[in-house]
C-alpha cells in the first residue's frame, strides 16, 4: 500500500510538471501567433498647408519674446536712439539669446533672452552684466 501510495505521488509530480511545461508552451506561443497576425497599417494625414505657416509665425514670435511667460532680462529703459544702440551692442556681443525692443509710453525698452525658469535668467545676467551693468531680471505680463 504504501509503495502504491509513493508511486501515485511520484506519478501526480510528473505529470503537474508536465502540465506546466505545456502550459508556458502554450501562452509563449499565442503571444508569437498574435505578433506575426498582427495587422499592418499606413496613416495618410492632410494637412492645410497654412499649419506650416501658422507654426513658423510662433516660432518667429517666440524667438522675439512675444509670446513668453517666463523670465527676460532688461538692459535699457529710455529713449529710442539709445535703445537701438544698446541693441546693436548687445547683438554684437551676444548670439545665444534674442533681443527686442519693447514700447512702453513714453520710453523704449531693450529686452534680452526669453527664460523659462529664473535660474536660466540668472546665468544669462551673470554674462550679460559684464557688458550691461545696470541690466536686471524681470518677469514681464503676458503680452497680448
Amino acid at each position: 500500500m504504501l509503495l502504491s501510495f509513493t508511486f501515485a505521488i511520484n506519478n501526480f509530480s510528473m505529470n503537474m510538471r508536465t502540465f506546466s511545461k505545456l502550459f508556458i508552451a502554450s501562452i509563449l506561443l499565442v503571444f508569437m501567433c498574435g505578433k506575426t497576425i498582427a495587422q499592418n497599417a499606413t496613416l495618410t494625414v492632410n494637412q492645410d498647408e497654412k499649419i506650416t505657416q501658422l507654426l513658423k509665425l510662433k516660432k518667429d514670435l517666440e524667438k522675439e519674446n512675444k509670446l513668453s511667460d517666463g523670465y527676460t532680462i532688461q538692459l535699457y529703459y529710455g529713449e529710442l536712439d539709445k535703445a537701438n544702440q544698446i541693441l546693436r551692442k548687445y547683438r554684437s556681443n551676444f548670439s545665444n539669446w534674442p533681443a527686442s525692443i519693447e514700447y512702453e509710453t513714453p520710453n523704449y525698452k531693450v529686452w534680452a533672452g526669453n527664460f523659462s525658469t529664473r535660474i536660466e535668467a540668472e546665468r544669462a545676467l551673470l554674462e550679460i552684466q559684464n557688458d550691461f551693468s545696470s541690466a536686471f531680471i524681470l518677469k514681464p505680463e503676458r503680452r497680448k
